[in-house]
C-alpha cells in the first residue's frame, strides 16, 4: 500500500512540474506565423494550466484581432456583471472584404428558389461553455483562434477561402469568471487528483450558471437573457450552417458528440438534419481516434427542446451539434479512464473545433443545399397556409402580449397590428392588446415550433422539457384566424403607454390585471402612501373593476394631493399602467371606504438561498424582483440565517429545497407562529410536511413494472418523469392568490410528481387541476391519472403566520409570465389569505 502512494505521489509530482506547451495541442508539421501572438504571451501562462479568467480571454482575443487578417473582433453586449459578449468573425483576407456581400448572398440563399453552391462559403458559428463551470470548450477557444489566425500552408487557405467562422469564445462570461477564480484560488502547486479536493467542489451556487443563476442553455428560444440576445442577434444575422456547442460532463465518461438517440429528435426536425449530422460525426471519430480519445455517439442526449444551443439551428435550417468532454472540474482527477487532466479535455475540445471544420469544408455544398432546401420547403409548407394566421392577445394586459411580440420579433417572425377588435370563441381580442402572425411566412417552421401543443411522442424519455407553448406559458388568449384581421405590419414595436387620466382629490384606481401592477403598487408603498386591495368585484363610474383592484386615497397621505399625481403619473408610465381618477366613493357594489377595501403592507421579502436550495429557482425569483418590479428582496444564506434577525421580514421564500438544519427550522417555525408568512416550492413542501410546518395530505401513487426486464428498467423509470409539460387548472378568481387573472382556466406548468389532494371544502381548492388536465408535453397514463382533480397549492394558517406552498415552479426559466402572477399574489395579498 505505501508502494503504492509513494508512486502515486511520483506521478503527480512529475506531472506538477510539466509544462503543457501549444506543440501538445496544435497539428504538427504546419508553420505558424510568428507575428501572430501565442496564447501564452498574451495571458502568461500556457494553456491549460490554469483556468482562463474571462478577463484574459477577451485580452487575448483582442490581441489576435490587432494582430491578423483573418479576424476582425466585435463587442455585441454586456451581462449583467458588464463583461463584454465578444464575437470573432475569421475567414480570409479577401472574404473579409467582401463580408457583406457574403452574408447578404448567404441570406438570399434562403430566401430565393436559386442558390449559388460552388463559391459560396459555408458558414459556422462555434460557442464555447455556456457553462462557465464546463471550461474546457473557452480554453480551447484559445486555441481555436491561434491556429485560425497563425496556421499556414494550403489547407488552411482553403478552409478560410470557404468558411465563414463566427467564434463565440465565451457564451457565459460571468459564469467561467466564477469558475475560473474558484479552480485558480484552490489549485495546488503539487497537483492532487483526489476527487475529495476542495478544487473539485464548488461552493454554493458554483459556475455552471450566470449572474442570476440561469442555466442559459435553455434560453435560445425564450431570450430572456442579454447573453442569449447577443447570439440570437448574431445566428439570425448569419444563419449559419453548422453551430457548435462544446460542453462537459461527468468525470468518469468520454467524450460525446452527436446524433444523440435517435427516437428524441424533435418531430420538426428533417431527418436529412439527422443524416448530415451522423456524416458530420465521422470527421469527429477520425479526429478522435488519432489522438487515441475514447468517445461515443447516439447513445445519450436528444434532440428535442428547440431551447438548446444544439438543437436550436435545427428549426431555422442549420445543423446543431453537442460536444460534451468528459471534466476535470479543475486540474487533473482521478477518474474510471485513468487521470483525466485538464490540458487532455482541452486537447479534445480543439480537436472537435477542427473536425467541425474539416467536415464543414468537405461536406460544405450538401450542408448548404439542405439550408436552402430547408426554407425552400418551408416556403412551400407556408404557401399552402394561404391567408391563415394566429391571434393571440389579453385584453386585460398588455404587457405580456408585447413580451411574446419580444420575443416574436427577436426571431425574425413577421406579426401585424390588430385591425380592430373582434371576439372568437368567447374570448375578446382588443386592438393595442393583440397581435396576428400570419402562417405565411419564412419562418413557419420556427412559429409551429413556439405554438403548437404535443401530447403524442415517439420516445417517452426527455432529456429536457417537453412542451413550451409559448401563448400557455404566457398565459394568452390565442386561435387561429385569418388575415383579414391584420392591421400593419409590426416594425417598431412598442408598448403601451401609462398614466393617470386626471388629477384627483379624492381616490385614485387601476386594475391588477397588468403584468406590472405589483410594480406599481410596491413603488406606491414604498413611498410610504397607504393603497388598499377591493377583494369584491364594484363598478365605478361605469367601468367594471374585478377582484384584486388597487385604491390610493387622496386624503390623509403623506403628499400632497399635487404630488400623489404626479408621482403616480410617473410611476404608472414607467409600468405602462392607466390609472382611473375617480371623484366618489359611491359605487354599485361595494363603496371605496367598504371593509372589503383591505390596507396593504410594503413586502419586505427574504429569499432563502445556499446549500440545499436549488439556485436555478432561487434565481429565477431574484431575476423577476431586481430586474421586472424593482422590489428588493435579501438574498438570505442558510448559513448565516441562524444569525439573522427574521423580524425584519414579513414574507420568506423557500424555493425546491432539501430543508433547513434543526436550529433553522425551530426559528423559521417561530417566526411564522409570529406572524410572517412563508412561500414554498416543490419538495419544500415535503420537508414542511415531515416537520409539521404544513399539513399535507399527499396523493401516492404506486407504480408496478410487470413485463420489464433489468436492462429496461431504467427507461421504465425514467417515463415516470414528468420532465417539463403543460396542464390546465380551474381557478377561483375570487380568492386572493388569484387576483388579476381574467379567465378562469390558467395553464401550469409541471416538472414534479408532487400530486397533492384536493380540500374536502372547495373554497379551500382556488386552483385545482381539471379532469382532462394534459395541455401539451408528455406525462405517463399512470401520473396523467394521478394528477386529476389535485391541487398545485395549499395554503397553512400556523399560529399568526401562514404558509403558502406551491408544487411547482411559477417563475419557470423567466419566460412562464403566465404564473408570475401567484407569487406576486402571495406576497402582496398574503394577509387576506
Amino acid at each position: 500500500m505505501q508502494r503504492i502512494f509513494l508512486l502515486f505521489l511520483l506521478i503527480t509530482s512529475l506531472f506538477s512540474q510539466s509544462q503543457t506547451d501549444l506543440s501538445y495541442y496544435l497539428p504538427q508539421n504546419i508553420e505558424y506565423n510568428p507575428s501572430i501572438p501565442t496564447p501564452q504571451s498574451v495571458i502568461g501562462h500556457h494553456v491549460g494550466e490554469w483556468h482562463i479568467t474571462h478577463d484574459k480571454l477577451v485580452e487575448y482575443m483582442k490581441a489576435l484581432a490587432n494582430a491578423s487578417n483573418r479576424i476582425t473582433i466585435e463587442d455585441r453586449g454586456k451581462t449583467f456583471e458588464n463583461r463584454p459578449l465578444l464575437l470573432l468573425t475569421i475567414t480570409s483576407q479577401k472574404n473579409h472584404q467582401n463580408l457583406k456581400a457574403i452574408q447578404s448572398a448567404h441570406i438570399e440563399a434562403t430566401e430565393t428558389n436559386s442558390a449559388n453552391l460552388e463559391n459560396r462559403p459555408i458558414v459556422v458559428y462555434q460557442g464555447f461553455s455556456i457553462h462557465g463551470n464546463e471550461p474546457s470548450g473557452s480554453n480551447a477557444a484559445l486555441l481555436a483562434a491561434y491556429y485560425l489566425a497563425a496556421a499556414e500552408g494550403s489547407e488552411i487557405d482553403n478552409l478560410l477561402e470557404h468558411s465563414v467562422i463566427l467564434l463565440d469564445p465565451s457564451l457565459n462570461p460571468d459564469g467561467l469568471q466564477r469558475f475560473a477564480y474558484w479552480a485558480n484560488s484552490n489549485k495546488n502547486i503539487n497537483l492532487n487528483p483526489d476527487p475529495n479536493d476542495r478544487e473539485y467542489s464548488e461552493v454554493w451556487p458554483g459556475g455552471r450558471t450566470n449572474h442570476y443563476w440561469f442555466d442559459m442553455n435553455r434560453d435560445w428560444l425564450p431570450v430572456q437573457l442579454p447573453e442569449s440576445r447577443a447570439r440570437i442577434e448574431t445566428f439570425h444575422n448569419w444563419l449559419p450552417n453548422i453551430l457548435t456547442d462544446h460542453h462537459e460532463m461527468g468525470t468518469n465518461a468520454s467524450f460525446f458528440f452527436q446524433p444523440g438517440i435517435p427516437s428524441r429528435t424533435h418531430p420538426l426536425t428533417p431527418q436529412l438534419n439527422q443524416d448530415l449530422t451522423k456524416g458530420i460525426a465521422t470527421y469527429h471519430a477520425k479526429a478522435l481516434d488519432k489522438i487515441g480519445s475514447l468517445y461515443y455517439s447516439e447513445e445519450s442526449f436528444d434532440d428535442f427542446y428547440y431551447g438548446k444551443g444544439s438543437t436550436f439551428p435545427d428549426i431555422n435550417g442549420g445543423i446543431g451539434i453537442l460536444f460534451e468532454q468528459a471534466s476535470s472540474r479543475g486540474h487533473v482527477q482521478e477518474s474510471e479512464n485513468g487521470l483525466l487532466t485538464f490540458p487532455f479535455t482541452i486537447k479534445n475540445q480543439f480537436t472537435a473545433v477542427l473536425s467541425t471544420l474539416a467536415a464543414a469544408n468537405g461536406m460544405r455544398k450538401d450542408i448548404l443545399e439542405y439550408q436552402h432546401n430547408f426554407f425552400k420547403d418551408a416556403r412551400n409548407e407556408a404557401s399552402k397556409e394561404g391567408k391563415k394566421a394566429i391571434i393571440f392577445g389579453d385584453e386585460k394586459d398588455a404587457a405580456k402580449t408585447y413580451h411574446l411580440a419580444e420575443i416574436l420579433k427577436r426571431h425574425r417572425i413577421d406579426f401585424h397590428e390588430l385591425k380592430s377588435d373582434f371576439s372568437k370563441d368567447g374570448k375578446k381580442y382588443k386592438k393595442g392588446y393583440s397581435y396576428v402572425v400570419p402562417k405565411n411566412q419564412k419562418n413557419t417552421r420556427l412559429i409551429n415550433a413556439m405554438f403548437e401543443t404535443r401530447t403524442a411522442f415517439k420516445d417517452s424519455l426527455f432529456y429536457d422539457i417537453s412542451a413550451w407553448t409559448f401563448p400557455l406559458a404566457f398565459n394568452l388568449d390565442y386561435t387561429e384566424t385569418t388575415m383579414a384581421n391584420a392591421g400593419n405590419s409590426v416594425k417598431n414595436l412598442q408598448q403601451l403607454s401609462g398614466g393617470v387620466s386626471s388629477k384627483s382629490e379624492y381616490a385614485y384606481l387601476f386594475e391588477w390585471n397588468e403584468y406590472y401592477s405589483p410594480k406599481l403598487l410596491n413603488a406606491i408603498l414604498k413611498k410610504g402612501l397607504r393603497a388598499k386591495v377591493a377583494v369584491k368585484q364594484f363598478k365605478s363610474n361605469d367601468k367594471a373593476y374585478d377582484y384584486g383592484t388597487i385604491m390610493i386615497p387622496a386624503k390623509n397621505q403623506n403628499l400632497s394631493a399635487t404630488e400623489i399625481y404626479t408621482f403616480l403619473n410617473d410611476k404608472a408610465q414607467e409600468s405602462h399602467i392607466k390609472i382611473d381618477a375617480v371623484s366618489t366613493g359611491l359605487n354599485e357594489g361595494i363603496d371605496l371606504g367598504s371593509r372589503n377595501f383591505k390596507a396593504l403592507e410594503l413586502p419586505k421579502i427574504a429569499l432563502l438561498v445556499g446549500d440545499g436550495i436549488t439556485s436555478y429557482d432561487a434565481g429565477e425569483i431574484w431575476h423577476l424582483f431586481d430586474t421586472r418590479y424593482d422590489i428588493i428582496a435579501t438574498k438570505l444564506d442558510t448559513k448565516t440565517m441562524k444569525r439573522a434577525d427574521l423580524s425584519r421580514y414579513n414574507t420568506i421564500i423557500m424555493v425546491n429545497s432539501s430543508g433547513l438544519s434543526e436550529s433553522n427550522t425551530k426559528k423559521l417555525q417561530s417566526w411564522i407562529k409570529d406572524g410572517g408568512t412563508l412561500v414554498a416550492y416543490k419538495n419544500a413542501l415535503k420537508w414542511l410536511n415531515s416537520k409539521k410546518l404544513m399539513t399535507i395530505d399527499f396523493k401516492k401513487n404506486k407504480l408496478i413494472a410487470k413485463n420489464i426486464n433489468y436492462e429496461q428498467r431504467s427507461d421504465f423509470r425514467g417515463a415516470q418523469v414528468i420532465g417539463g409539460a403543460i396542464f390546465e387548472a380551474e381557478l377561483d378568481r375570487s380568492h386572493p392568490i388569484n387576483f388579476g387573472y381574467k379567465n378562469d382556466k390558467l395553464p401550469m406548468f409541471r416538472n414534479s410528481t408532487l400530486f397533492i389532494n384536493e380540500d374536502k371544502n372547495s373554497y379551500n381548492n382556488p386552483i385545482q387541476y381539471t379532469k382532462k388536465p394534459l395541455l401539451s408535453g408528455y406525462i405517463s397514463e399512470e401520473n396523467l391519472d394521478s394528477i386529476r382533480k389535485t391541487v398545485p397549492l395549499k395554503i397553512n394558517r400556523v399560529g399568526r403566520g401562514k404558509v403558502i406552498g406551491f408544487t411547482d415552479n411559477t417563475n419557470f426559466r423567466a419566460f412562464w409570465y403566465g404564473t408570475n402572477k401567484l407569487l406576486m399574489n402571495a406576497i402582496f395579498f398574503r394577509e387576506e389569505m
